[in-house]
């Protein structure tokens, strides 16, 4: 077998498909943001303005955020110098794990170096050092669950998505006298849509498992204090581990896991993803801090980002093009189409100056190729206007259809 010409064989089919990625190379301009300068293959440049960022409240570039990550890392520093165990614990982890936990409402909080390793790492270790546990797993949890359940070896069966009647058929049939948990999500990252968090809870509670949710599109854009959604609804306390992201709506990055000092303190001494990783750099940990106790506090950006929200879709709706109606920030423009998606955004970059990732297969399935838009409460009614234009141009010479009022 000539393994290269496989390798080559197997990106152009992904190409010939539509589903090959091509990154755009962005220089973020702090103090500008949505705006950020486009590198070109040829060398040149141009500025554009970002509408699928998952900084969705701009903190990336609040004056408090980087103003400390500047002072932090004038005192200690670039790294983190080592691991947690080997001199990589820093003061301003630590605060950052307290302030993490009192956000949920739990006892201890542990920090990694990214979402995707927190729920990897959280969840493989979990369920691979409960005896007989089995997991109920929603059909579109993210690529991260995934893998952390398939790496634990544990006995899964996976519900329909958000259907929590499915969920406790597949519970009851399962023996009852064996540990269970329930892992699912808040906000879906593709479809926005939200997860029925009580009767999810109803359902384990009355098999006896322990739930585990995944609120990293949650976590400061919803609740009184930025908490997620489990705490706009009142329910953090009946939720076991709450897992979250450093790396969205507070702007750095980084992910985490809340719940009881005894669960906390089990992860952080048998997760592999966490004991044999270099530490978050001292100035990433200060910078999400801030970030979190400013919102806990402000209420303006998840007004003013609700309200952009809002000015998106209706400018969407008056010009026809179809998008999922949901009661999250995430609006994704429904294309269906893989070629037709990637060569939307390539004109969007190019002749429009507006940048929106596509949206193709893996990610999503066939058919339900899309622009993921989320706005943010930096992008101005001009920008949403110029945006809902150019979408609607290129609606026409695509050929696609519109969505009738």
């Amino acid at each position: 077998m000539d393994i290269f010409a496989h390798m080559q064989q197997a990106l152009h089919d992904l190409k010939t498909a539509g589903n090959y990625r091509v990154f755009a190379e962005l220089e973020r301009q702090c103090s500008a943001f949505p705006r950020a300068t486009v590198h070109r293959a040829d060398g040149d440049t141009g500025e554009v303005t970002v509408w699928c960022s998952n900084d969705y409240l701009g903190m990336g570039q609040n004056p408090k955020v980087t103003g400390r990550m500047t002072e932090i890392i004038a005192k200690c520093g670039a790294g983190a110098g080592g691991t947690r165990n080997i001199s990589g614990t820093n003061h301003y982890h630590v605060q950052l794990e307290k302030e993490l936990a009192d956000l949920h409402g739990k006892e201890a909080a542990l920090i990694f170096t990214s979402g995707y390793v927190s729920n990897w790492a959280a969840l493989g270790t979990l369920l691979s050092r409960i005896p007989g546990i089995i997991v109920y797993s929603d059909a579109l949890n993210h690529a991260s669950m995934i893998e952390g359940i398939r790496h634990s070896g544990c006995e899964r069966r996976v519900f329909r998505h958000n259907d929590y009647q499915h969920l406790r058929k597949l519970m009851a049939a399962d023996d009852p006298k064996l540990p269970k948990m329930v892992a699912f999500e808040s906000v879906y990252s593709m479809d926005g849509d939200i997860a029925p968090i009580k009767e999810i809870c109803d359902v384990a509670d009355e098999f006896g498992a322990i739930t585990y949710i995944d609120e990293v599109h949650a976590v400061g854009m919803y609740g009184p204090r930025g908490g997620g959604v489990a705490e706009r609804e009142g329910l953090m306390d009946r939720i076991t581990v709450i897992e979250g992201t450093l790396g969205k709506a507070y702007g750095c990055m980084g992910g985490y896991i809340t719940g009881s000092e005894v669960l906390v303190d089990f992860v952080r001494s048998f997760a592999s993803g966490f004991i044999f990783t270099t530490a978050l750099p001292p100035a990433l940990a200060a910078g999400a801090t801030e970030a979190i106790r400013h919102l806990k506090e402000s209420q303006v950006e998840r007004a003013r980002h609700q309200a952009t929200v809002a000015k998106v879709r209706q400018a969407l709706d008056a010009r026809g093009i179809p998008h999922m109606h949901n009661p999250s920030h995430i609006v994704p423009v429904m294309v269906g189409n893989a070629a037709k998606c990637k060569w939307i955004s390539d004109i969007l970059l190019d002749q429009f100056g507006i940048y929106v990732q596509p949206i193709n297969y893996p990610t999503v399935p066939v058919g339900t190729e899309r622009l993921r838009i989320t706005p943010t409460p930096l992008h101005s009614d001009a920008d949403i206007k110029h945006l809902a234009d150019a979408l609607s141009s290129l609606w026409s010479q695509c050929a696609l259809a519109r969505k009738v009022a």
